[in-house]
């Protein structure tokens, strides 16, 4: 069956004061046009390419890729707290699938997912235990990461199993675009903060709520121009979506990390959710893209985009007829 994808941005400001009401409404108003996509779709199958930020994957082991073949969110900023609903079998098939395209993934029969799997699925689906999913890590903050080939590779061995089921699957990409939020580096942090992101020591409660805290604080800064933190780069967002809007994804072969960091900051590798969803994708030929939304939102630190696409199956027809001849 052919596939279709929704790829977004998260913060957890969406769901925390601060950000005006006009902001959150027209931001609210581009993920209901995604909703009303995914619902119009009636996909039977979800799987999300997400992001972790230290809370469910650690230092002390840090893969690449992995995939959960049970998973449960933990309730950061609101979201989603309790178990997904992953079909194990189905999942430990994927997993098996994309080591057999000679692509290297970790599986977590226990994964815990924060809010870039759970906002999406919630805000996208209604409830973020709507229907089976397939969650798939993808580091893109803890250093050193690989190439972004490696996520589109990964994308396209996803992309070939699921074709070769009898579901409507809908593809999820999580994260992005430009924005350099307040996560720890390894490099520079010290004390308790080290400990979490090596070790995953837990959080009392009253620490979970500082780091909340501390992160309505650096949004509201860096709204009205005083932080420290790398400003958006709306000119380096809107290439990327052009990119992705015409189905170059070969384009990225040659992106490499150091710039990406440079034109996006730190966290704009989580880019790599979406090239590994849009590959996936791009297995069943050209597609179309249908919501198109972008706007660079500081209050929510994010150059924050939605975008929507499905198979174009006319012009993979034609180009199709054109190679038989």
């Amino acid at each position: 069956m052919p596939l279709a994808l929704c790829c977004v941005s998260h913060s957890p400001l969406l769901d925390l004061p601060g950000p005006d009401a006009e902001l959150v409404d027209e931001v609210g108003g581009a993920l209901a046009q995604a909703r009303e996509f995914v619902r119009a779709w009636d996909p039977e199958l979800v799987v999300t390419f997400s992001p972790d930020h230290y809370n469910g994957f650690f230092y002390r082991l840090m893969p690449p890729f992995c995939l959960g073949t049970s998973a449960q969110g933990i309730g950061d900023y609101g979201t989603y707290a309790g178990t997904l609903d992953v079909p194990e079998q189905l999942a430990g098939d994927c997993a098996q699938a994309i080591l057999d395209a000679g692509v290297d993934i970790s599986v977590s029969a226990t994964m815990d997912v924060d809010h870039a799997t759970t906002q999406p699925l919630q805000r996208l689906l209604g409830d973020a235990r709507a229907l089976p999913v397939i969650p798939i890590f993808v580091n893109a903050v803890a250093t050193p990461l690989g190439p972004l080939r490696r996520a589109a590779a990964l994308g396209r061995a996803v992309g070939e199993y699921l074709a070769s089921l009898d579901k409507r699957v809908l593809l999820i990409g999580s994260g992005g675009l430009s924005h350099d939020p307040p996560v720890p580096a390894r490099a520079t942090a010290t004390g308790p903060v080290l400990d979490r992101i090596v070790h995953g020591t837990p959080q009392t409660p009253e620490q979970r709520a500082a780091r909340q805290t501390a992160v309505i604080a650096a949004a509201r800064d860096f709204a009205v121009g005083e932080s420290p933190l790398k400003p958006l780069n709306p000119d380096w967002d809107r290439l990327f979506l052009d990119l992705v809007d015409e189905g170059r994804l070969d384009a990225f072969d040659d992106w490499d990390n150091a710039t990406i960091t440079r034109e996006g900051g730190n966290s704009a590798h989580e880019i790599r959710t979406w090239v590994a969803a849009y590959a996936a994708l791009a297995t069943q030929g050209s597609y179309l893209t249908g919501v198109r939304y972008y706007r660079a939102a500081p209050a929510l630190i994010a150059g924050f985009a939605v975008r929507t696409a499905i198979p174009d199956t006319d012009r993979t027809a034609r180009a199709n007829d054109r190679r038989r001849q």
